[in-house]
């Protein structure tokens, strides 16, 4: 069962996590580390999540990773997130990475999807001018649709025409859906498969991971004895604790840190 946190009550799963012997926390971004905004480019982590972030890289056994459905140049530039930095990115739903000391990881892409995805945007970038307010996203692997600054029925059929284009011209394509966006990729990976390949490479114990969408749903639901996952926000989850806010995002992880840095004093 899920329940709610607040930084006024003491919690035995996140003692438990902040005292695990090699820690990682792994937080999506929008609507997690930042607040969702009407252009999602402006997206920024709220300055006391960043300062958190920084705060547990410093610790010793803590690595601190953004797992994103953006594409990594985009992650990139809303985490500002530069080549020093000690944070891990995962971007496009797991299938694309960025290790410091080392850069990104080549996820590579065929010929064949690179064409079929430009001339995909070829298609839908006019037909998406008949619906005001609805944004379409290039992305790595795929397609993005926006549709927070639309009317929501002006979304509801922008979706649909962009599901008739997509079931026709690319229906291997994974579908994704989360808050007024809709995503296409040809690549199958998610947030699951981003969780078991960074608990392989930090040789994490214990994994946090916080996340507010649908999206998230398959990271938390890959978690195992001795890790920890957050909703931010309502909706059903498989989390063990929710929060409301990125605010609270911030708290908790200012928490961790304190008990992990206190324990290993």
């Amino acid at each position: 069962m899920t329940r709610r946190w607040t930084a006024a009550t003491p919690d035995t799963a996140v003692t438990a996590i902040a005292r695990t012997t090699v820690l990682l926390v792994a937080l999506d971004f929008d609507g997690t580390a930042s607040p969702l905004v009407p252009d999602p480019m402006q997206a920024r982590a709220l300055p006391s999540v960043t300062a958190a972030v920084a705060r547990l890289a410093l610790l010793p056994d803590t690595e601190v990773a953004y797992v994103s459905g953006r594409s990594l140049v985009h992650l990139r530039e809303i985490a500002e997130h530069d080549d020093d930095s000690p944070v891990i990115l995962a971007g496009s739903h797991g299938a694309q990475y960025w290790f410091p000391g080392e850069g990104e990881a080549d996820a590579g892409e065929t010929a064949q999807e690179r064409e079929l995805r430009e001339s995909l945007f070829d298609e839908l970038e006019p037909l998406l001018e008949q619906y005001p307010g609805v944004e379409l996203e290039r992305k790595t692997f795929g397609v993005g649709v926006l549709g927070r600054p639309a009317d929501p029925a002006v979304e509801r059929a922008a979706f649909s025409a962009v599901d008739e284009v997509m079931a026709r011209r690319a229906a291997r394509w994974r579908r994704r859906t989360g808050d007024r966006i809709l995503e296409f990729s040809s690549r199958q990976e998610g947030k699951d498969a981003a969780i078991r390949t960074l608990r392989d490479r930090t040789g994490a114990t214990g994994i946090l991971f916080a996340g507010d969408d649908v999206t998230d749903e398959d990271a938390l639901r890959v978690l195992e004895d001795g890790d920890l996952g957050v909703r931010v926000g309502e909706g059903e989850t498989s989390a063990t604790l929710r929060v409301d806010s990125p605010q609270q995002i911030a708290e908790l992880l200012d928490v961790i840190a304190a008990e992990r840095a206190t324990g290993r004093e």
